[in-house]
Order: structure tokens, then C-alpha cells, then sequence
């Protein structure tokens, strides 16, 4: 599985988080970002062209090389000044209340330990800073949360770690935040691979 998870997959996940269809999500969601943002899982930087006028810089984190390096090529191209940082989430490599926004796009349900991770996202953030995010994860209906259940053990192993069926906005509260906006539903497409939490959180 080396070569499939360090050369395939991350060329699979670049193609396929080019996907139309989030670009609106991106749009939304990063609109609202401002300072020093941190990015968790930048992935091959297709949220770069997002990014509005009040961000100062932003700093990307990412445990794939090879992604890093996609990243690279896209960072060239950002109005922003772009950092790239090769790491883990669950070891943020900030100090404590040192960032204003936080990022995660579809990138929670492959942290192995999303707890953690958000933990160390509450660390950084300054007082009054805030976590933007768009998640996929369990969704509401019976039916589609078996389905979710039923198809993660197997869809992990072949998507670098992704989890269908996590409670995106329990996981939020549990770590301390706040959500002070929060949008849900359905995206087109596989209903177990699309409910859609997207919205802001605050350190309590």
C-alpha cells in the first residue's frame, strides 16, 4: 500500500476535490477568513484562489508530500503569501494563541484522531479567532448513517483514512468551540459520501 498511499492516492484526492460542485462551499466558507490563517490539510491548494483581501498570510498543513508539493505550484500563483508546512494536525507546530482563522475543508474525517487535532486547533487560535470549516460526515437519516457505518471500515482503507460516518458538530463542541453559524444537508451525489456540515466555530 506505499506506493498507492503515497504516489495514487494523493493524485486521486487532488482530481477529485476538483470536483464543481464545492467550489461554492470553498467560496462561502473562506470568504469569511482574515489574519493569519492556518489551513489543516491544504491538500494540493485548490482553496488558494479563495482567499479574500483581509488575510495576510497563510500557512498550509499537510502530512502528504506529494501533495505539498502540488501545493507548491499552486502557491506560485496566490495573491497571498503562502507557507508550506509538511505535518499533522494533532501536532500543530504553533504556539498557543498565535493564529486568527483556522480552516479545515473535508479534511476532519481523515485525521486519525480528530479529537486531538481539534484540540491543538483551539491551542493556536487567538481569543477571539475562529475555526471556518466544511465537513462531510454522518447525516441525519437512519438509513443513510447504517450505510455510513457499514461502508467506512472498507472506504478507510482505500481513501486514505476517510470516515464516513463522523458527527462533524459533536466533535466541534466536545473540543471547546462554539458554533456560531451552522449550515447542514446534502450535496449532490452518494447520499453516505455527501451530508455537508459547513459553518464557524469559536474557542469557548
Amino acid at each position: 500500500m506505499g506506493f498507492y498511499n503515497d504516489v495514487v492516492l494523493p493524485r486521486l484526492c487532488h482530481m477529485a476535490m476538483r470536483n464543481r460542485h464545492l467550489a461554492p462551499y470553498r467560496r462561502r466558507v473562506l470568504s469569511g477568513a482574515q489574519g493569519e490563517v492556518l489551513e489543516i490539510g491544504i491538500g494540493s491548494g485548490l482553496n488558494l484562489p479563495f482567499y479574500g483581501p483581509h488575510v495576510r498570510g497563510i500557512h498550509g498543513l499537510e502530512p502528504s508530500l506529494q501533495l505539498v508539493r502540488i501545493a507548491r505550484r499552486a502557491a506560485e500563483h496566490s495573491a497571498r503569501p503562502v507557507a508550506l508546512i509538511e505535518g499533522s494536525a494533532e501536532a500543530i507546530p504553533f504556539d498557543d494563541k498565535s493564529l486568527d482563522t483556522i480552516v479545515t475543508t473535508w479534511t476532519l474525517c481523515s485525521i486519525p484522531h480528530a479529537d486531538r487535532a481539534l484540540a491543538e486547533m483551539r491551542r493556536v487560535l487567538k481569543p477571539g479567532g475562529q475555526l471556518l470549516f466544511v465537513e462531510h460526515g454522518l447525516g441525519p437519516d437512519a438509513t443513510v448513517a447504517e450505510w455510513q457505518r457499514r461502508l467506512t471500515p472498507f472506504w478507510s482503507k482505500v481513501s486514505g483514512g476517510c470516515h464516513l460516518d463522523r458527527p462533524i458538530q459533536g466533535l466541534i463542541a466536545q473540543a471547546g468551540f462554539d458554533c456560531t453559524h451552522l449550515e447542514t444537508g446534502y450535496m449532490k451525489g452518494p447520499t453516505p459520501m455527501t451530508y455537508m456540515y459547513e459553518g464557524r466555530a469559536v474557542p469557548k
